[in-house]
């Protein structure tokens, strides 16, 4: 399994160096960023694409809660854990309502936080069944249909390079990304515009008239 990418986002630093020196102890965790709000988190993810997002609930300026829905509407495939030191199931509740994967309290042994973050990264994190039902009766309303053209202006700049036939490393190097940062936006695209592969997303960009049936096509 490849190394999963971390920002950590609480706004007491003993926390931060708490939440680092756990992750520390497995070697599938690697810490790529630490900041000290919601805003900040934003930016970081834009910018840097992480795998996993650990987001305090409550934070001076915006809080983890809202950040957290503005991050899973335009990155859809980045898991967030919400950390806080409450065990009220409403919270619980709210962070699920905004896309969050799960909850860890602070106080909780070192070894439950690395069981549990194993669980949401491999998608087989549990839930009791009271949880689970409580769940159900909140999530009862029919969902709406999401918007189907929603990309960023940097997606849109990945999905033409893929859609030219370019693969991961090469259209991060035409684009000045990283190849594992082309390879989450594609996540992203691809859950964006519920397609399931690169020969989806090439057909959307044709139809877009993004890209020809001879490749790329500029602006």
């Amino acid at each position: 399994m490849n190394r999963c990418r971390v920002l950590v986002v609480d706004d007491h630093k003993h926390a931060q160096e708490a939440i680092c020196d756990i992750l520390s102890t497995d070697p599938l965790f690697e810490v790529v960023g630490v900041v000290s709000s919601g805003s900040e988190a934003i930016a970081f993810t834009e910018q840097w694409m992480p795998d996993l997002i650990l987001m305090d609930i409550r934070m001076s300026g915006m809080s983890g809660l809202e950040a957290t829905g503005r991050i899973k509407v335009a990155y859809p495939y980045v898991k967030i854990i919400m950390i806080t030191v409450s065990d009220d199931i409403a919270y619980l509740l709210e962070a699920l309502k905004q896309g969050a994967q799960g909850y860890l309290l602070k106080n909780l042994a070192p070894s439950t936080w690395i069981e549990y973050l194993k669980s949401v990264v491999s998608e087989e994190a549990p839930l009791s069944r009271e949880l689970a039902f409580q769940i159900l009766k909140e999530f009862s309303a029919p969902a709406s249909e999401p918007e189907n053209d929603t990309l960023t202006i940097r997606e849109r700049e990945i999905l033409r390079q893929v859609a030219s036939g370019l693969t991961n490393r090469e259209a991060g190097e035409v684009l000045g990304i990283s190849e594992h940062t082309v390879k989450n936006h594609l996540k992203n695209i691809l859950q964006k515009l519920q397609l399931q592969n690169r020969v989806q997303l090439t057909r959307y960009a044709m139809e877009k008239g993004w890209v020809g049936k001879d490749g790329f096509k500029g602006e």
